[in-house]
């Protein structure tokens, strides 16, 4: 994109999906050599396919790739607050610039999608209360409800504002194990809601006190994970629950046994049918929300870096030693951080672990998802062999 008079702003795009590509690095050699300001965009970052190709971008050197979904209108407010940065600069520099774009400071740099609107999914098996938890919300008997399982077929959208803040509510149909969805409309509702999941913000996965975290619910905990999605975990018919104590140590243990790589993830407690504890659930999901945009200033995780390997060095295979050189965060929604290391392939996972779960404690991360990508770095005597 260029502006007037030849000055402006060059924003150059990639695939994520597809990767870096020897085009990419052509143009990206050619625009680092002039004097405009460039901002790289990664596009089609929906979902955990691209989001390799996003960190790759970092290597273009151009600065912190903003990762978007043109198609699904998501990460534009982040893109617009990368542009109106190099804006506000330009107009600073040449005020008297008729060409220049007025300041659009709406609201945008806390938006939760492209229009503002935090997106947050209802998730579940069948018949745990996910449309009678929405009416609750919403204060109003929208959604059609009955004791029966499978009512909701699609996943149902409605706008509503919570003191002030717009989100999006998305009803999704209950999700049974593959093996038992035999009906093809019933396949049809999963593949809705899983895609529900793909694009939201905040994931509500609802559970039932009676049936706390059976196998389903680990699953669909588990695809919110890898979506990378902000999770919250929400425990429905509290006022019909007979032990509620070893019904909330049954929810924790299987958490931390089967779920340890999001610790910290929010439980709430509530009963949508009496409209019990729904403020709570809603702090729950502002503050996982926080978190899935936090950001960790580079000076810090370095400083952090050097006093945790310090304290646990990293092991040496093969009597090599491994040394951790750099780290930076290169994303949010959810915190993505590249390591630099001299042999990346050597780093086992279990170090890799170790620095997750201090990074989350050090840095107050609970409960969301955190991308670490290891990359090798450049040998500086390379060149004088």
């Amino acid at each position: 994109m260029r502006g007037r008079g030849g000055r402006g702003r060059r924003a150059r795009g990639v695939d994520a999906r597809a990767g870096i590509t020897p085009l990419d690095r052509h143009f990206a050699d050619w625009l680092r050599r002039g004097k405009t300001p460039v901002v790289v965009v990664a596009n089609k970052c929906e979902g955990a396919a691209g989001e390799a190709g996003g960190l790759e971008a970092f290597g273009l050197g151009l600065g912190e790739p903003v990762p978007i979904s043109a198609e699904h209108g998501l990460g534009l407010s982040d893109l617009h607050d990368a542009l109106r940065a190099h804006l506000a600069a330009e107009r600073e520099a040449a005020p008297q610039d008729e060409g220049a774009v007025p300041d659009a400071a709406g609201g945008a740099a806390n938006a939760g999608g492209a229009d503002g609107v935090l997106q947050l999914v209802i998730v579940g098996r069948p018949n745990v209360g996910k449309s009678t938890l929405v009416n609750r919300l919403i204060g109003e008997e929208r959604l059609l409800t009955g004791p029966e399982a499978g009512i909701t077929r699609d996943a149902i959208a409605v706008d509503w504002s919570y003191r002030g803040r717009a989100l999006r509510l998305i009803d999704t149909a209950g999700l049974r194990r593959r093996a038992r969805a035999t009906e093809k409309v019933e396949k049809l509702s999963a593949a809705d809601t899983r895609r529900a999941i793909d694009f939201a913000q905040v994931v509500i996965l609802l559970i039932d006190a009676g049936m706390p975290m059976e196998k389903q619910d680990l699953t669909i905990a588990r695809q919110v994970i890898d979506e990378g999605r902000a999770l919250v975990i929400a425990v429905n018919k509290w006022d019909a629950c007979a032990d509620r104590e070893a019904a909330m140590q049954a929810v924790r243990d299987r958490l931390t046994r089967s779920l340890p790589q999001v610790q910290g993830v929010p439980v709430v407690t509530l009963s949508a049918l009496r409209g019990q504890n729904l403020d709570r659930l809603m702090r729950a999901v502002f503050a996982a929300y926080e978190v899935w945009n936090r950001r960790v200033p580079t000076a810090a995780l370095n400083r952090w870096l050097g006093e945790i390997t310090a304290a646990h060095p990293p092991p040496a295979p093969g009597g090599r030693r491994l040394r951790l050189r750099y780290m930076t965060q290169a994303k949010t929604r959810p915190p993505g951080f590249i390591l630099f290391c001299s042999r990346p392939q050597a780093l086992p996972d279990s170090y890799l672990r170790y620095l997750e779960n201090a990074l989350r404690r050090d840095f107050d991360l609970p409960g969301t998802p955190i991308r670490m990508s290891l990359r090798k770095g450049e040998n500086p005597y390379a060149e004088r062999r």
